[in-house]
């Protein structure tokens, strides 16, 4: 959720409601100048309230894709709104001027009647949407808040593979240095036994070679 957005928001409410006691008021306004002076500052208002929907639109699109969408939806309850009172604004200054005192005064308290029941009905209406989308929000929150722990936490397991890994890495280049080492060492083994047959087999050779001698020798003489 994001602090902006509410800020706005929470102005676009006040400003909403001030603006509807305001239709109220000149609706029932029999004084054409004080009625325009009136009408005149609703006007203002109403740029106002333009100027915060469009800051509210802006706000919201700049956000990740599941909270935008939440205020998206929020925000086309707010133009709706602003655009009944528009209509209604409208209407006021669309009146008939040369209407007597007495039937601005009866047409003035009819409309006031329905416009302040239609007022009232739209911003309940606006309030418990607006309560159950606050609700679909937290919600929202809390989800994206678990997820989190969740990713941080399998980050973390993520993090402690990696070093098993590593130092079983490391294990198995010991391993393989102590295995080249051995090659080595049986290498020269088997070089010097070899080695050692040859001189084995020369003096065994030489000692039969003497012995065929001293019995020649013998035999001889």
């Amino acid at each position: 959720m994001s602090e902006v957005f509410d800020g706005y928001e929470r102005q676009y409410c006040e400003l909403s409601a001030n603006l509807s006691r305001k239709c109220s008021s000149a609706s029932l306004l029999s004084d054409l100048e004080q009625k325009q002076q009136q009408l005149t500052e609703i006007k203002a208002s109403l740029d106002e309230a333009d100027m915060l929907i469009r800051k509210m639109d802006l706000e919201a699109r700049s956000l990740q894709p599941n909270v935008k969408a939440m205020l998206l939806a929020k925000l086309r309850e707010y133009k709706s709104d602003l655009n009944n009172l528009k209509r209604e604004i409208k209407k006021i200054s669309s009146s008939n001027h040369d209407q007597t005192r007495e039937d601005l005064l009866e047409s003035g308290m009819a409309d006031a009647y329905k416009a302040s029941g239609d007022q009232r009905e739209r911003l309940t209406f606006s309030t418990e949407r607006l309560n159950q989308s606050s609700e679909r929000l937290r919600e929202s929150r809390r989800a994206i808040l678990e997820a989190e722990q969740i990713g941080g936490s399998i980050l973390e397991d993520l993090s402690q593979q990696r070093e098993t890994l590593l130092h079983s890495h490391a294990k198995l280049h010991e391993v393989d240095n102590a295995i080249d080492k051995s090659k080595k060492i049986l290498t020269a083994m088997s070089r010097r036994i070899s080695k050692n047959k040859w001189i084995y087999g020369s003096v065994v050779g030489v000692l039969l070679i003497a012995i065929i001698f001293i019995v020649y020798f013998k035999l001889t003489h």
